[in-house]
């Protein structure tokens, strides 16, 4: 991969183990034809796709619970899209989207390092969301809220691409704005859920955070079961 520098790490994620390239320096830059500073996404922010971050891990987890089997599940703003590999391999039918130039590159390369077929890529942006992007009956997130304005983005775009019945489950690390996106959420007619995240991971760091569940009709979404303690992550 020229121009940029990369590593290799393996991610346990109950029993399955991945194997990611992620970008070795998290402060690297390499945008020479400035296609992603024509999307908005400049220098202090261009490594941020390339991490499997603490939220990742835990969403990845927290989909072992879940029967997703032939369901269509979304990620959205996918990164590096760890979760999308473990619900490709417990046999969902995938769409990763985010809006970073390289995410293509990456999502086939760990999918090759993973004896897996790439699961479908779309480019996403959550305020011009195309009419022919389909629907879904899972769609899930990671630390996906940050700016003022994302509660109600994240929300649009989420009800525009639900299906009749829809499971949506986002971790989030406690920023302050959950509370906002849940008002969002519960106003365009979802039932909210919100439990703690919190674990340790691997390496001792303790995560701090929230799984948010909503569904769009008067069932309680399926409880996850067995979230381990700990997440394992090997360098």
């Amino acid at each position: 991969m020229p121009g940029y520098r990369v590593k290799r790490q393996t991610v346990s994620v109950g029993d399955m183990h991945f194997v990611m390239h992620s970008l070795l320096d998290p402060d690297q830059y390499h945008d020479p034809d400035g296609a992603a500073l024509a999307l908005g996404i400049d220098e202090d922010s261009w490594a941020l796709f390339g991490q499997v971050w603490p939220s990742g891990m835990v969403l990845a987890n927290a989909l072992l619970g879940l029967d997703l089997h032939g369901k269509r599940v979304l990620e959205l703003g996918a990164g590096l899209a760890l979760a999308s590999l473990v619900a490709h391999r417990r046999g969902a039918d995938v769409t990763v989207s985010d809006y970073h130039p390289l995410i293509p590159t990456f999502l086939a390369d760990n999918a090759r390092l993973n004896k897996l077929t790439p699961p479908r890529y779309r480019a996403l942006d959550w305020e011009d969301c195309p009419d022919d992007f389909g629907r879904f009956d899972l769609i899930i997130g990671s630390d996906l809220l940050y700016h003022a304005e994302h509660p109600m983005a994240l929300a649009n775009v989420i009800d525009l691409l639900s299906a009749d019945q829809v499971d949506v489950l986002l971790v989030d690390p406690d920023r302050g704005l959950s509370p906002s996106f849940c008002q969002e959420m519960i106003a365009l007619e979802y039932n909210a859920h919100v439990e703690d995240a919190g674990c340790v991971l691997a390496n001792g760091e303790a995560y701090v955070g929230s799984l948010l569940r909503f569904r769009r009709d008067d069932d309680a979404l399926p409880a996850v079961h067995g979230r381990p303690h700990e997440l394992p992550i090997h360098a």
